[in-house]
């Protein structure tokens, strides 16, 4: 009896579907001191890493995140690299990652996504991406940045690659003006990424329930 009972126990745990692999990454905006709050939405329901920028770094409260989050910064990229055979960041971080979420991401990494660029890692990691895997942007900027036409020719660029959009909020911004630009809430941002994985894995589990 107790060993039918222990074999049920492993069947369920070797059935059990892991949690999704989110990997977290913040851009230079003001907006990035709700990062900590963002990756503590997604630590409940998801494995989370965390990737931030050089500026964004002015914005993030390292001590905020969550204590089982692993913070890489620029610094991170090579520093463990020193002969051909090595494991790259930016590739791993790619490959162990089943959704990228960029919140948020400022003007100036959305023209960098726009053109290609890659010049730190959260770039490196974006041009390395496998675009079968979703990808999300929060954008966060002063109102005359979004509704600069630069800003419209960079989304209609993602759009092509698949990325989904998760748009800015209008209310008063941290430069004083009120207007169209502030970052989604991370509690919207996480439901949104929740919503669309779930749905997706219903999907392909044949839409049954």
């Amino acid at each position: 009896m107790e060993n039918g009972k222990r074999d049920r126990e492993d069947m369920e745990v070797k059935t059990a579907p892991r949690k999704p692999r989110v990997l977290l990454a913040a851009s230079g905006s003001v907006a990035a001191i709700k990062f900590g709050n963002l990756c503590h939405c997604f630590t409940e329901w998801a494995e989370v890493r965390a990737v931030v920028s050089k500026s964004s770094l002015h914005f993030v409260d390292r001590l905020s995140l969550p204590q089982e989050v692993t913070l890489y910064t620029d610094e991170d990229e090579w520093s463990s690299w020193n002969k051909i055979g090595d494991p790259v960041l930016h590739i791993e971080l790619r490959r162990w990652a089943d959704v990228l979420v960029i919140a948020p991401l400022s003007a100036n990494t959305l023209g960098k996504i726009a053109g290609g660029l890659c010049d730190n890692l959260l770039t490196c990691i974006i041009r390395a991406w496998d675009y079968s895997k979703p990808l999300f942007v929060a954008p966060s900027m002063n109102t005359l940045m979004w509704n600069n036409p630069f800003t419209e020719r960079h989304l209609l660029s993602l759009d092509e690659l698949g990325i989904t959009l998760i748009p800015p909020i209008k209310k008063r911004l941290a430069c004083g003006d009120y207007g169209n630009g502030a970052m989604a809430e991370p509690s919207l941002i996480y439901s949104t990424v929740r919503l669309f994985w779930e749905s997706q894995a219903h999907q392909q589990s044949g839409g049954t329930s």
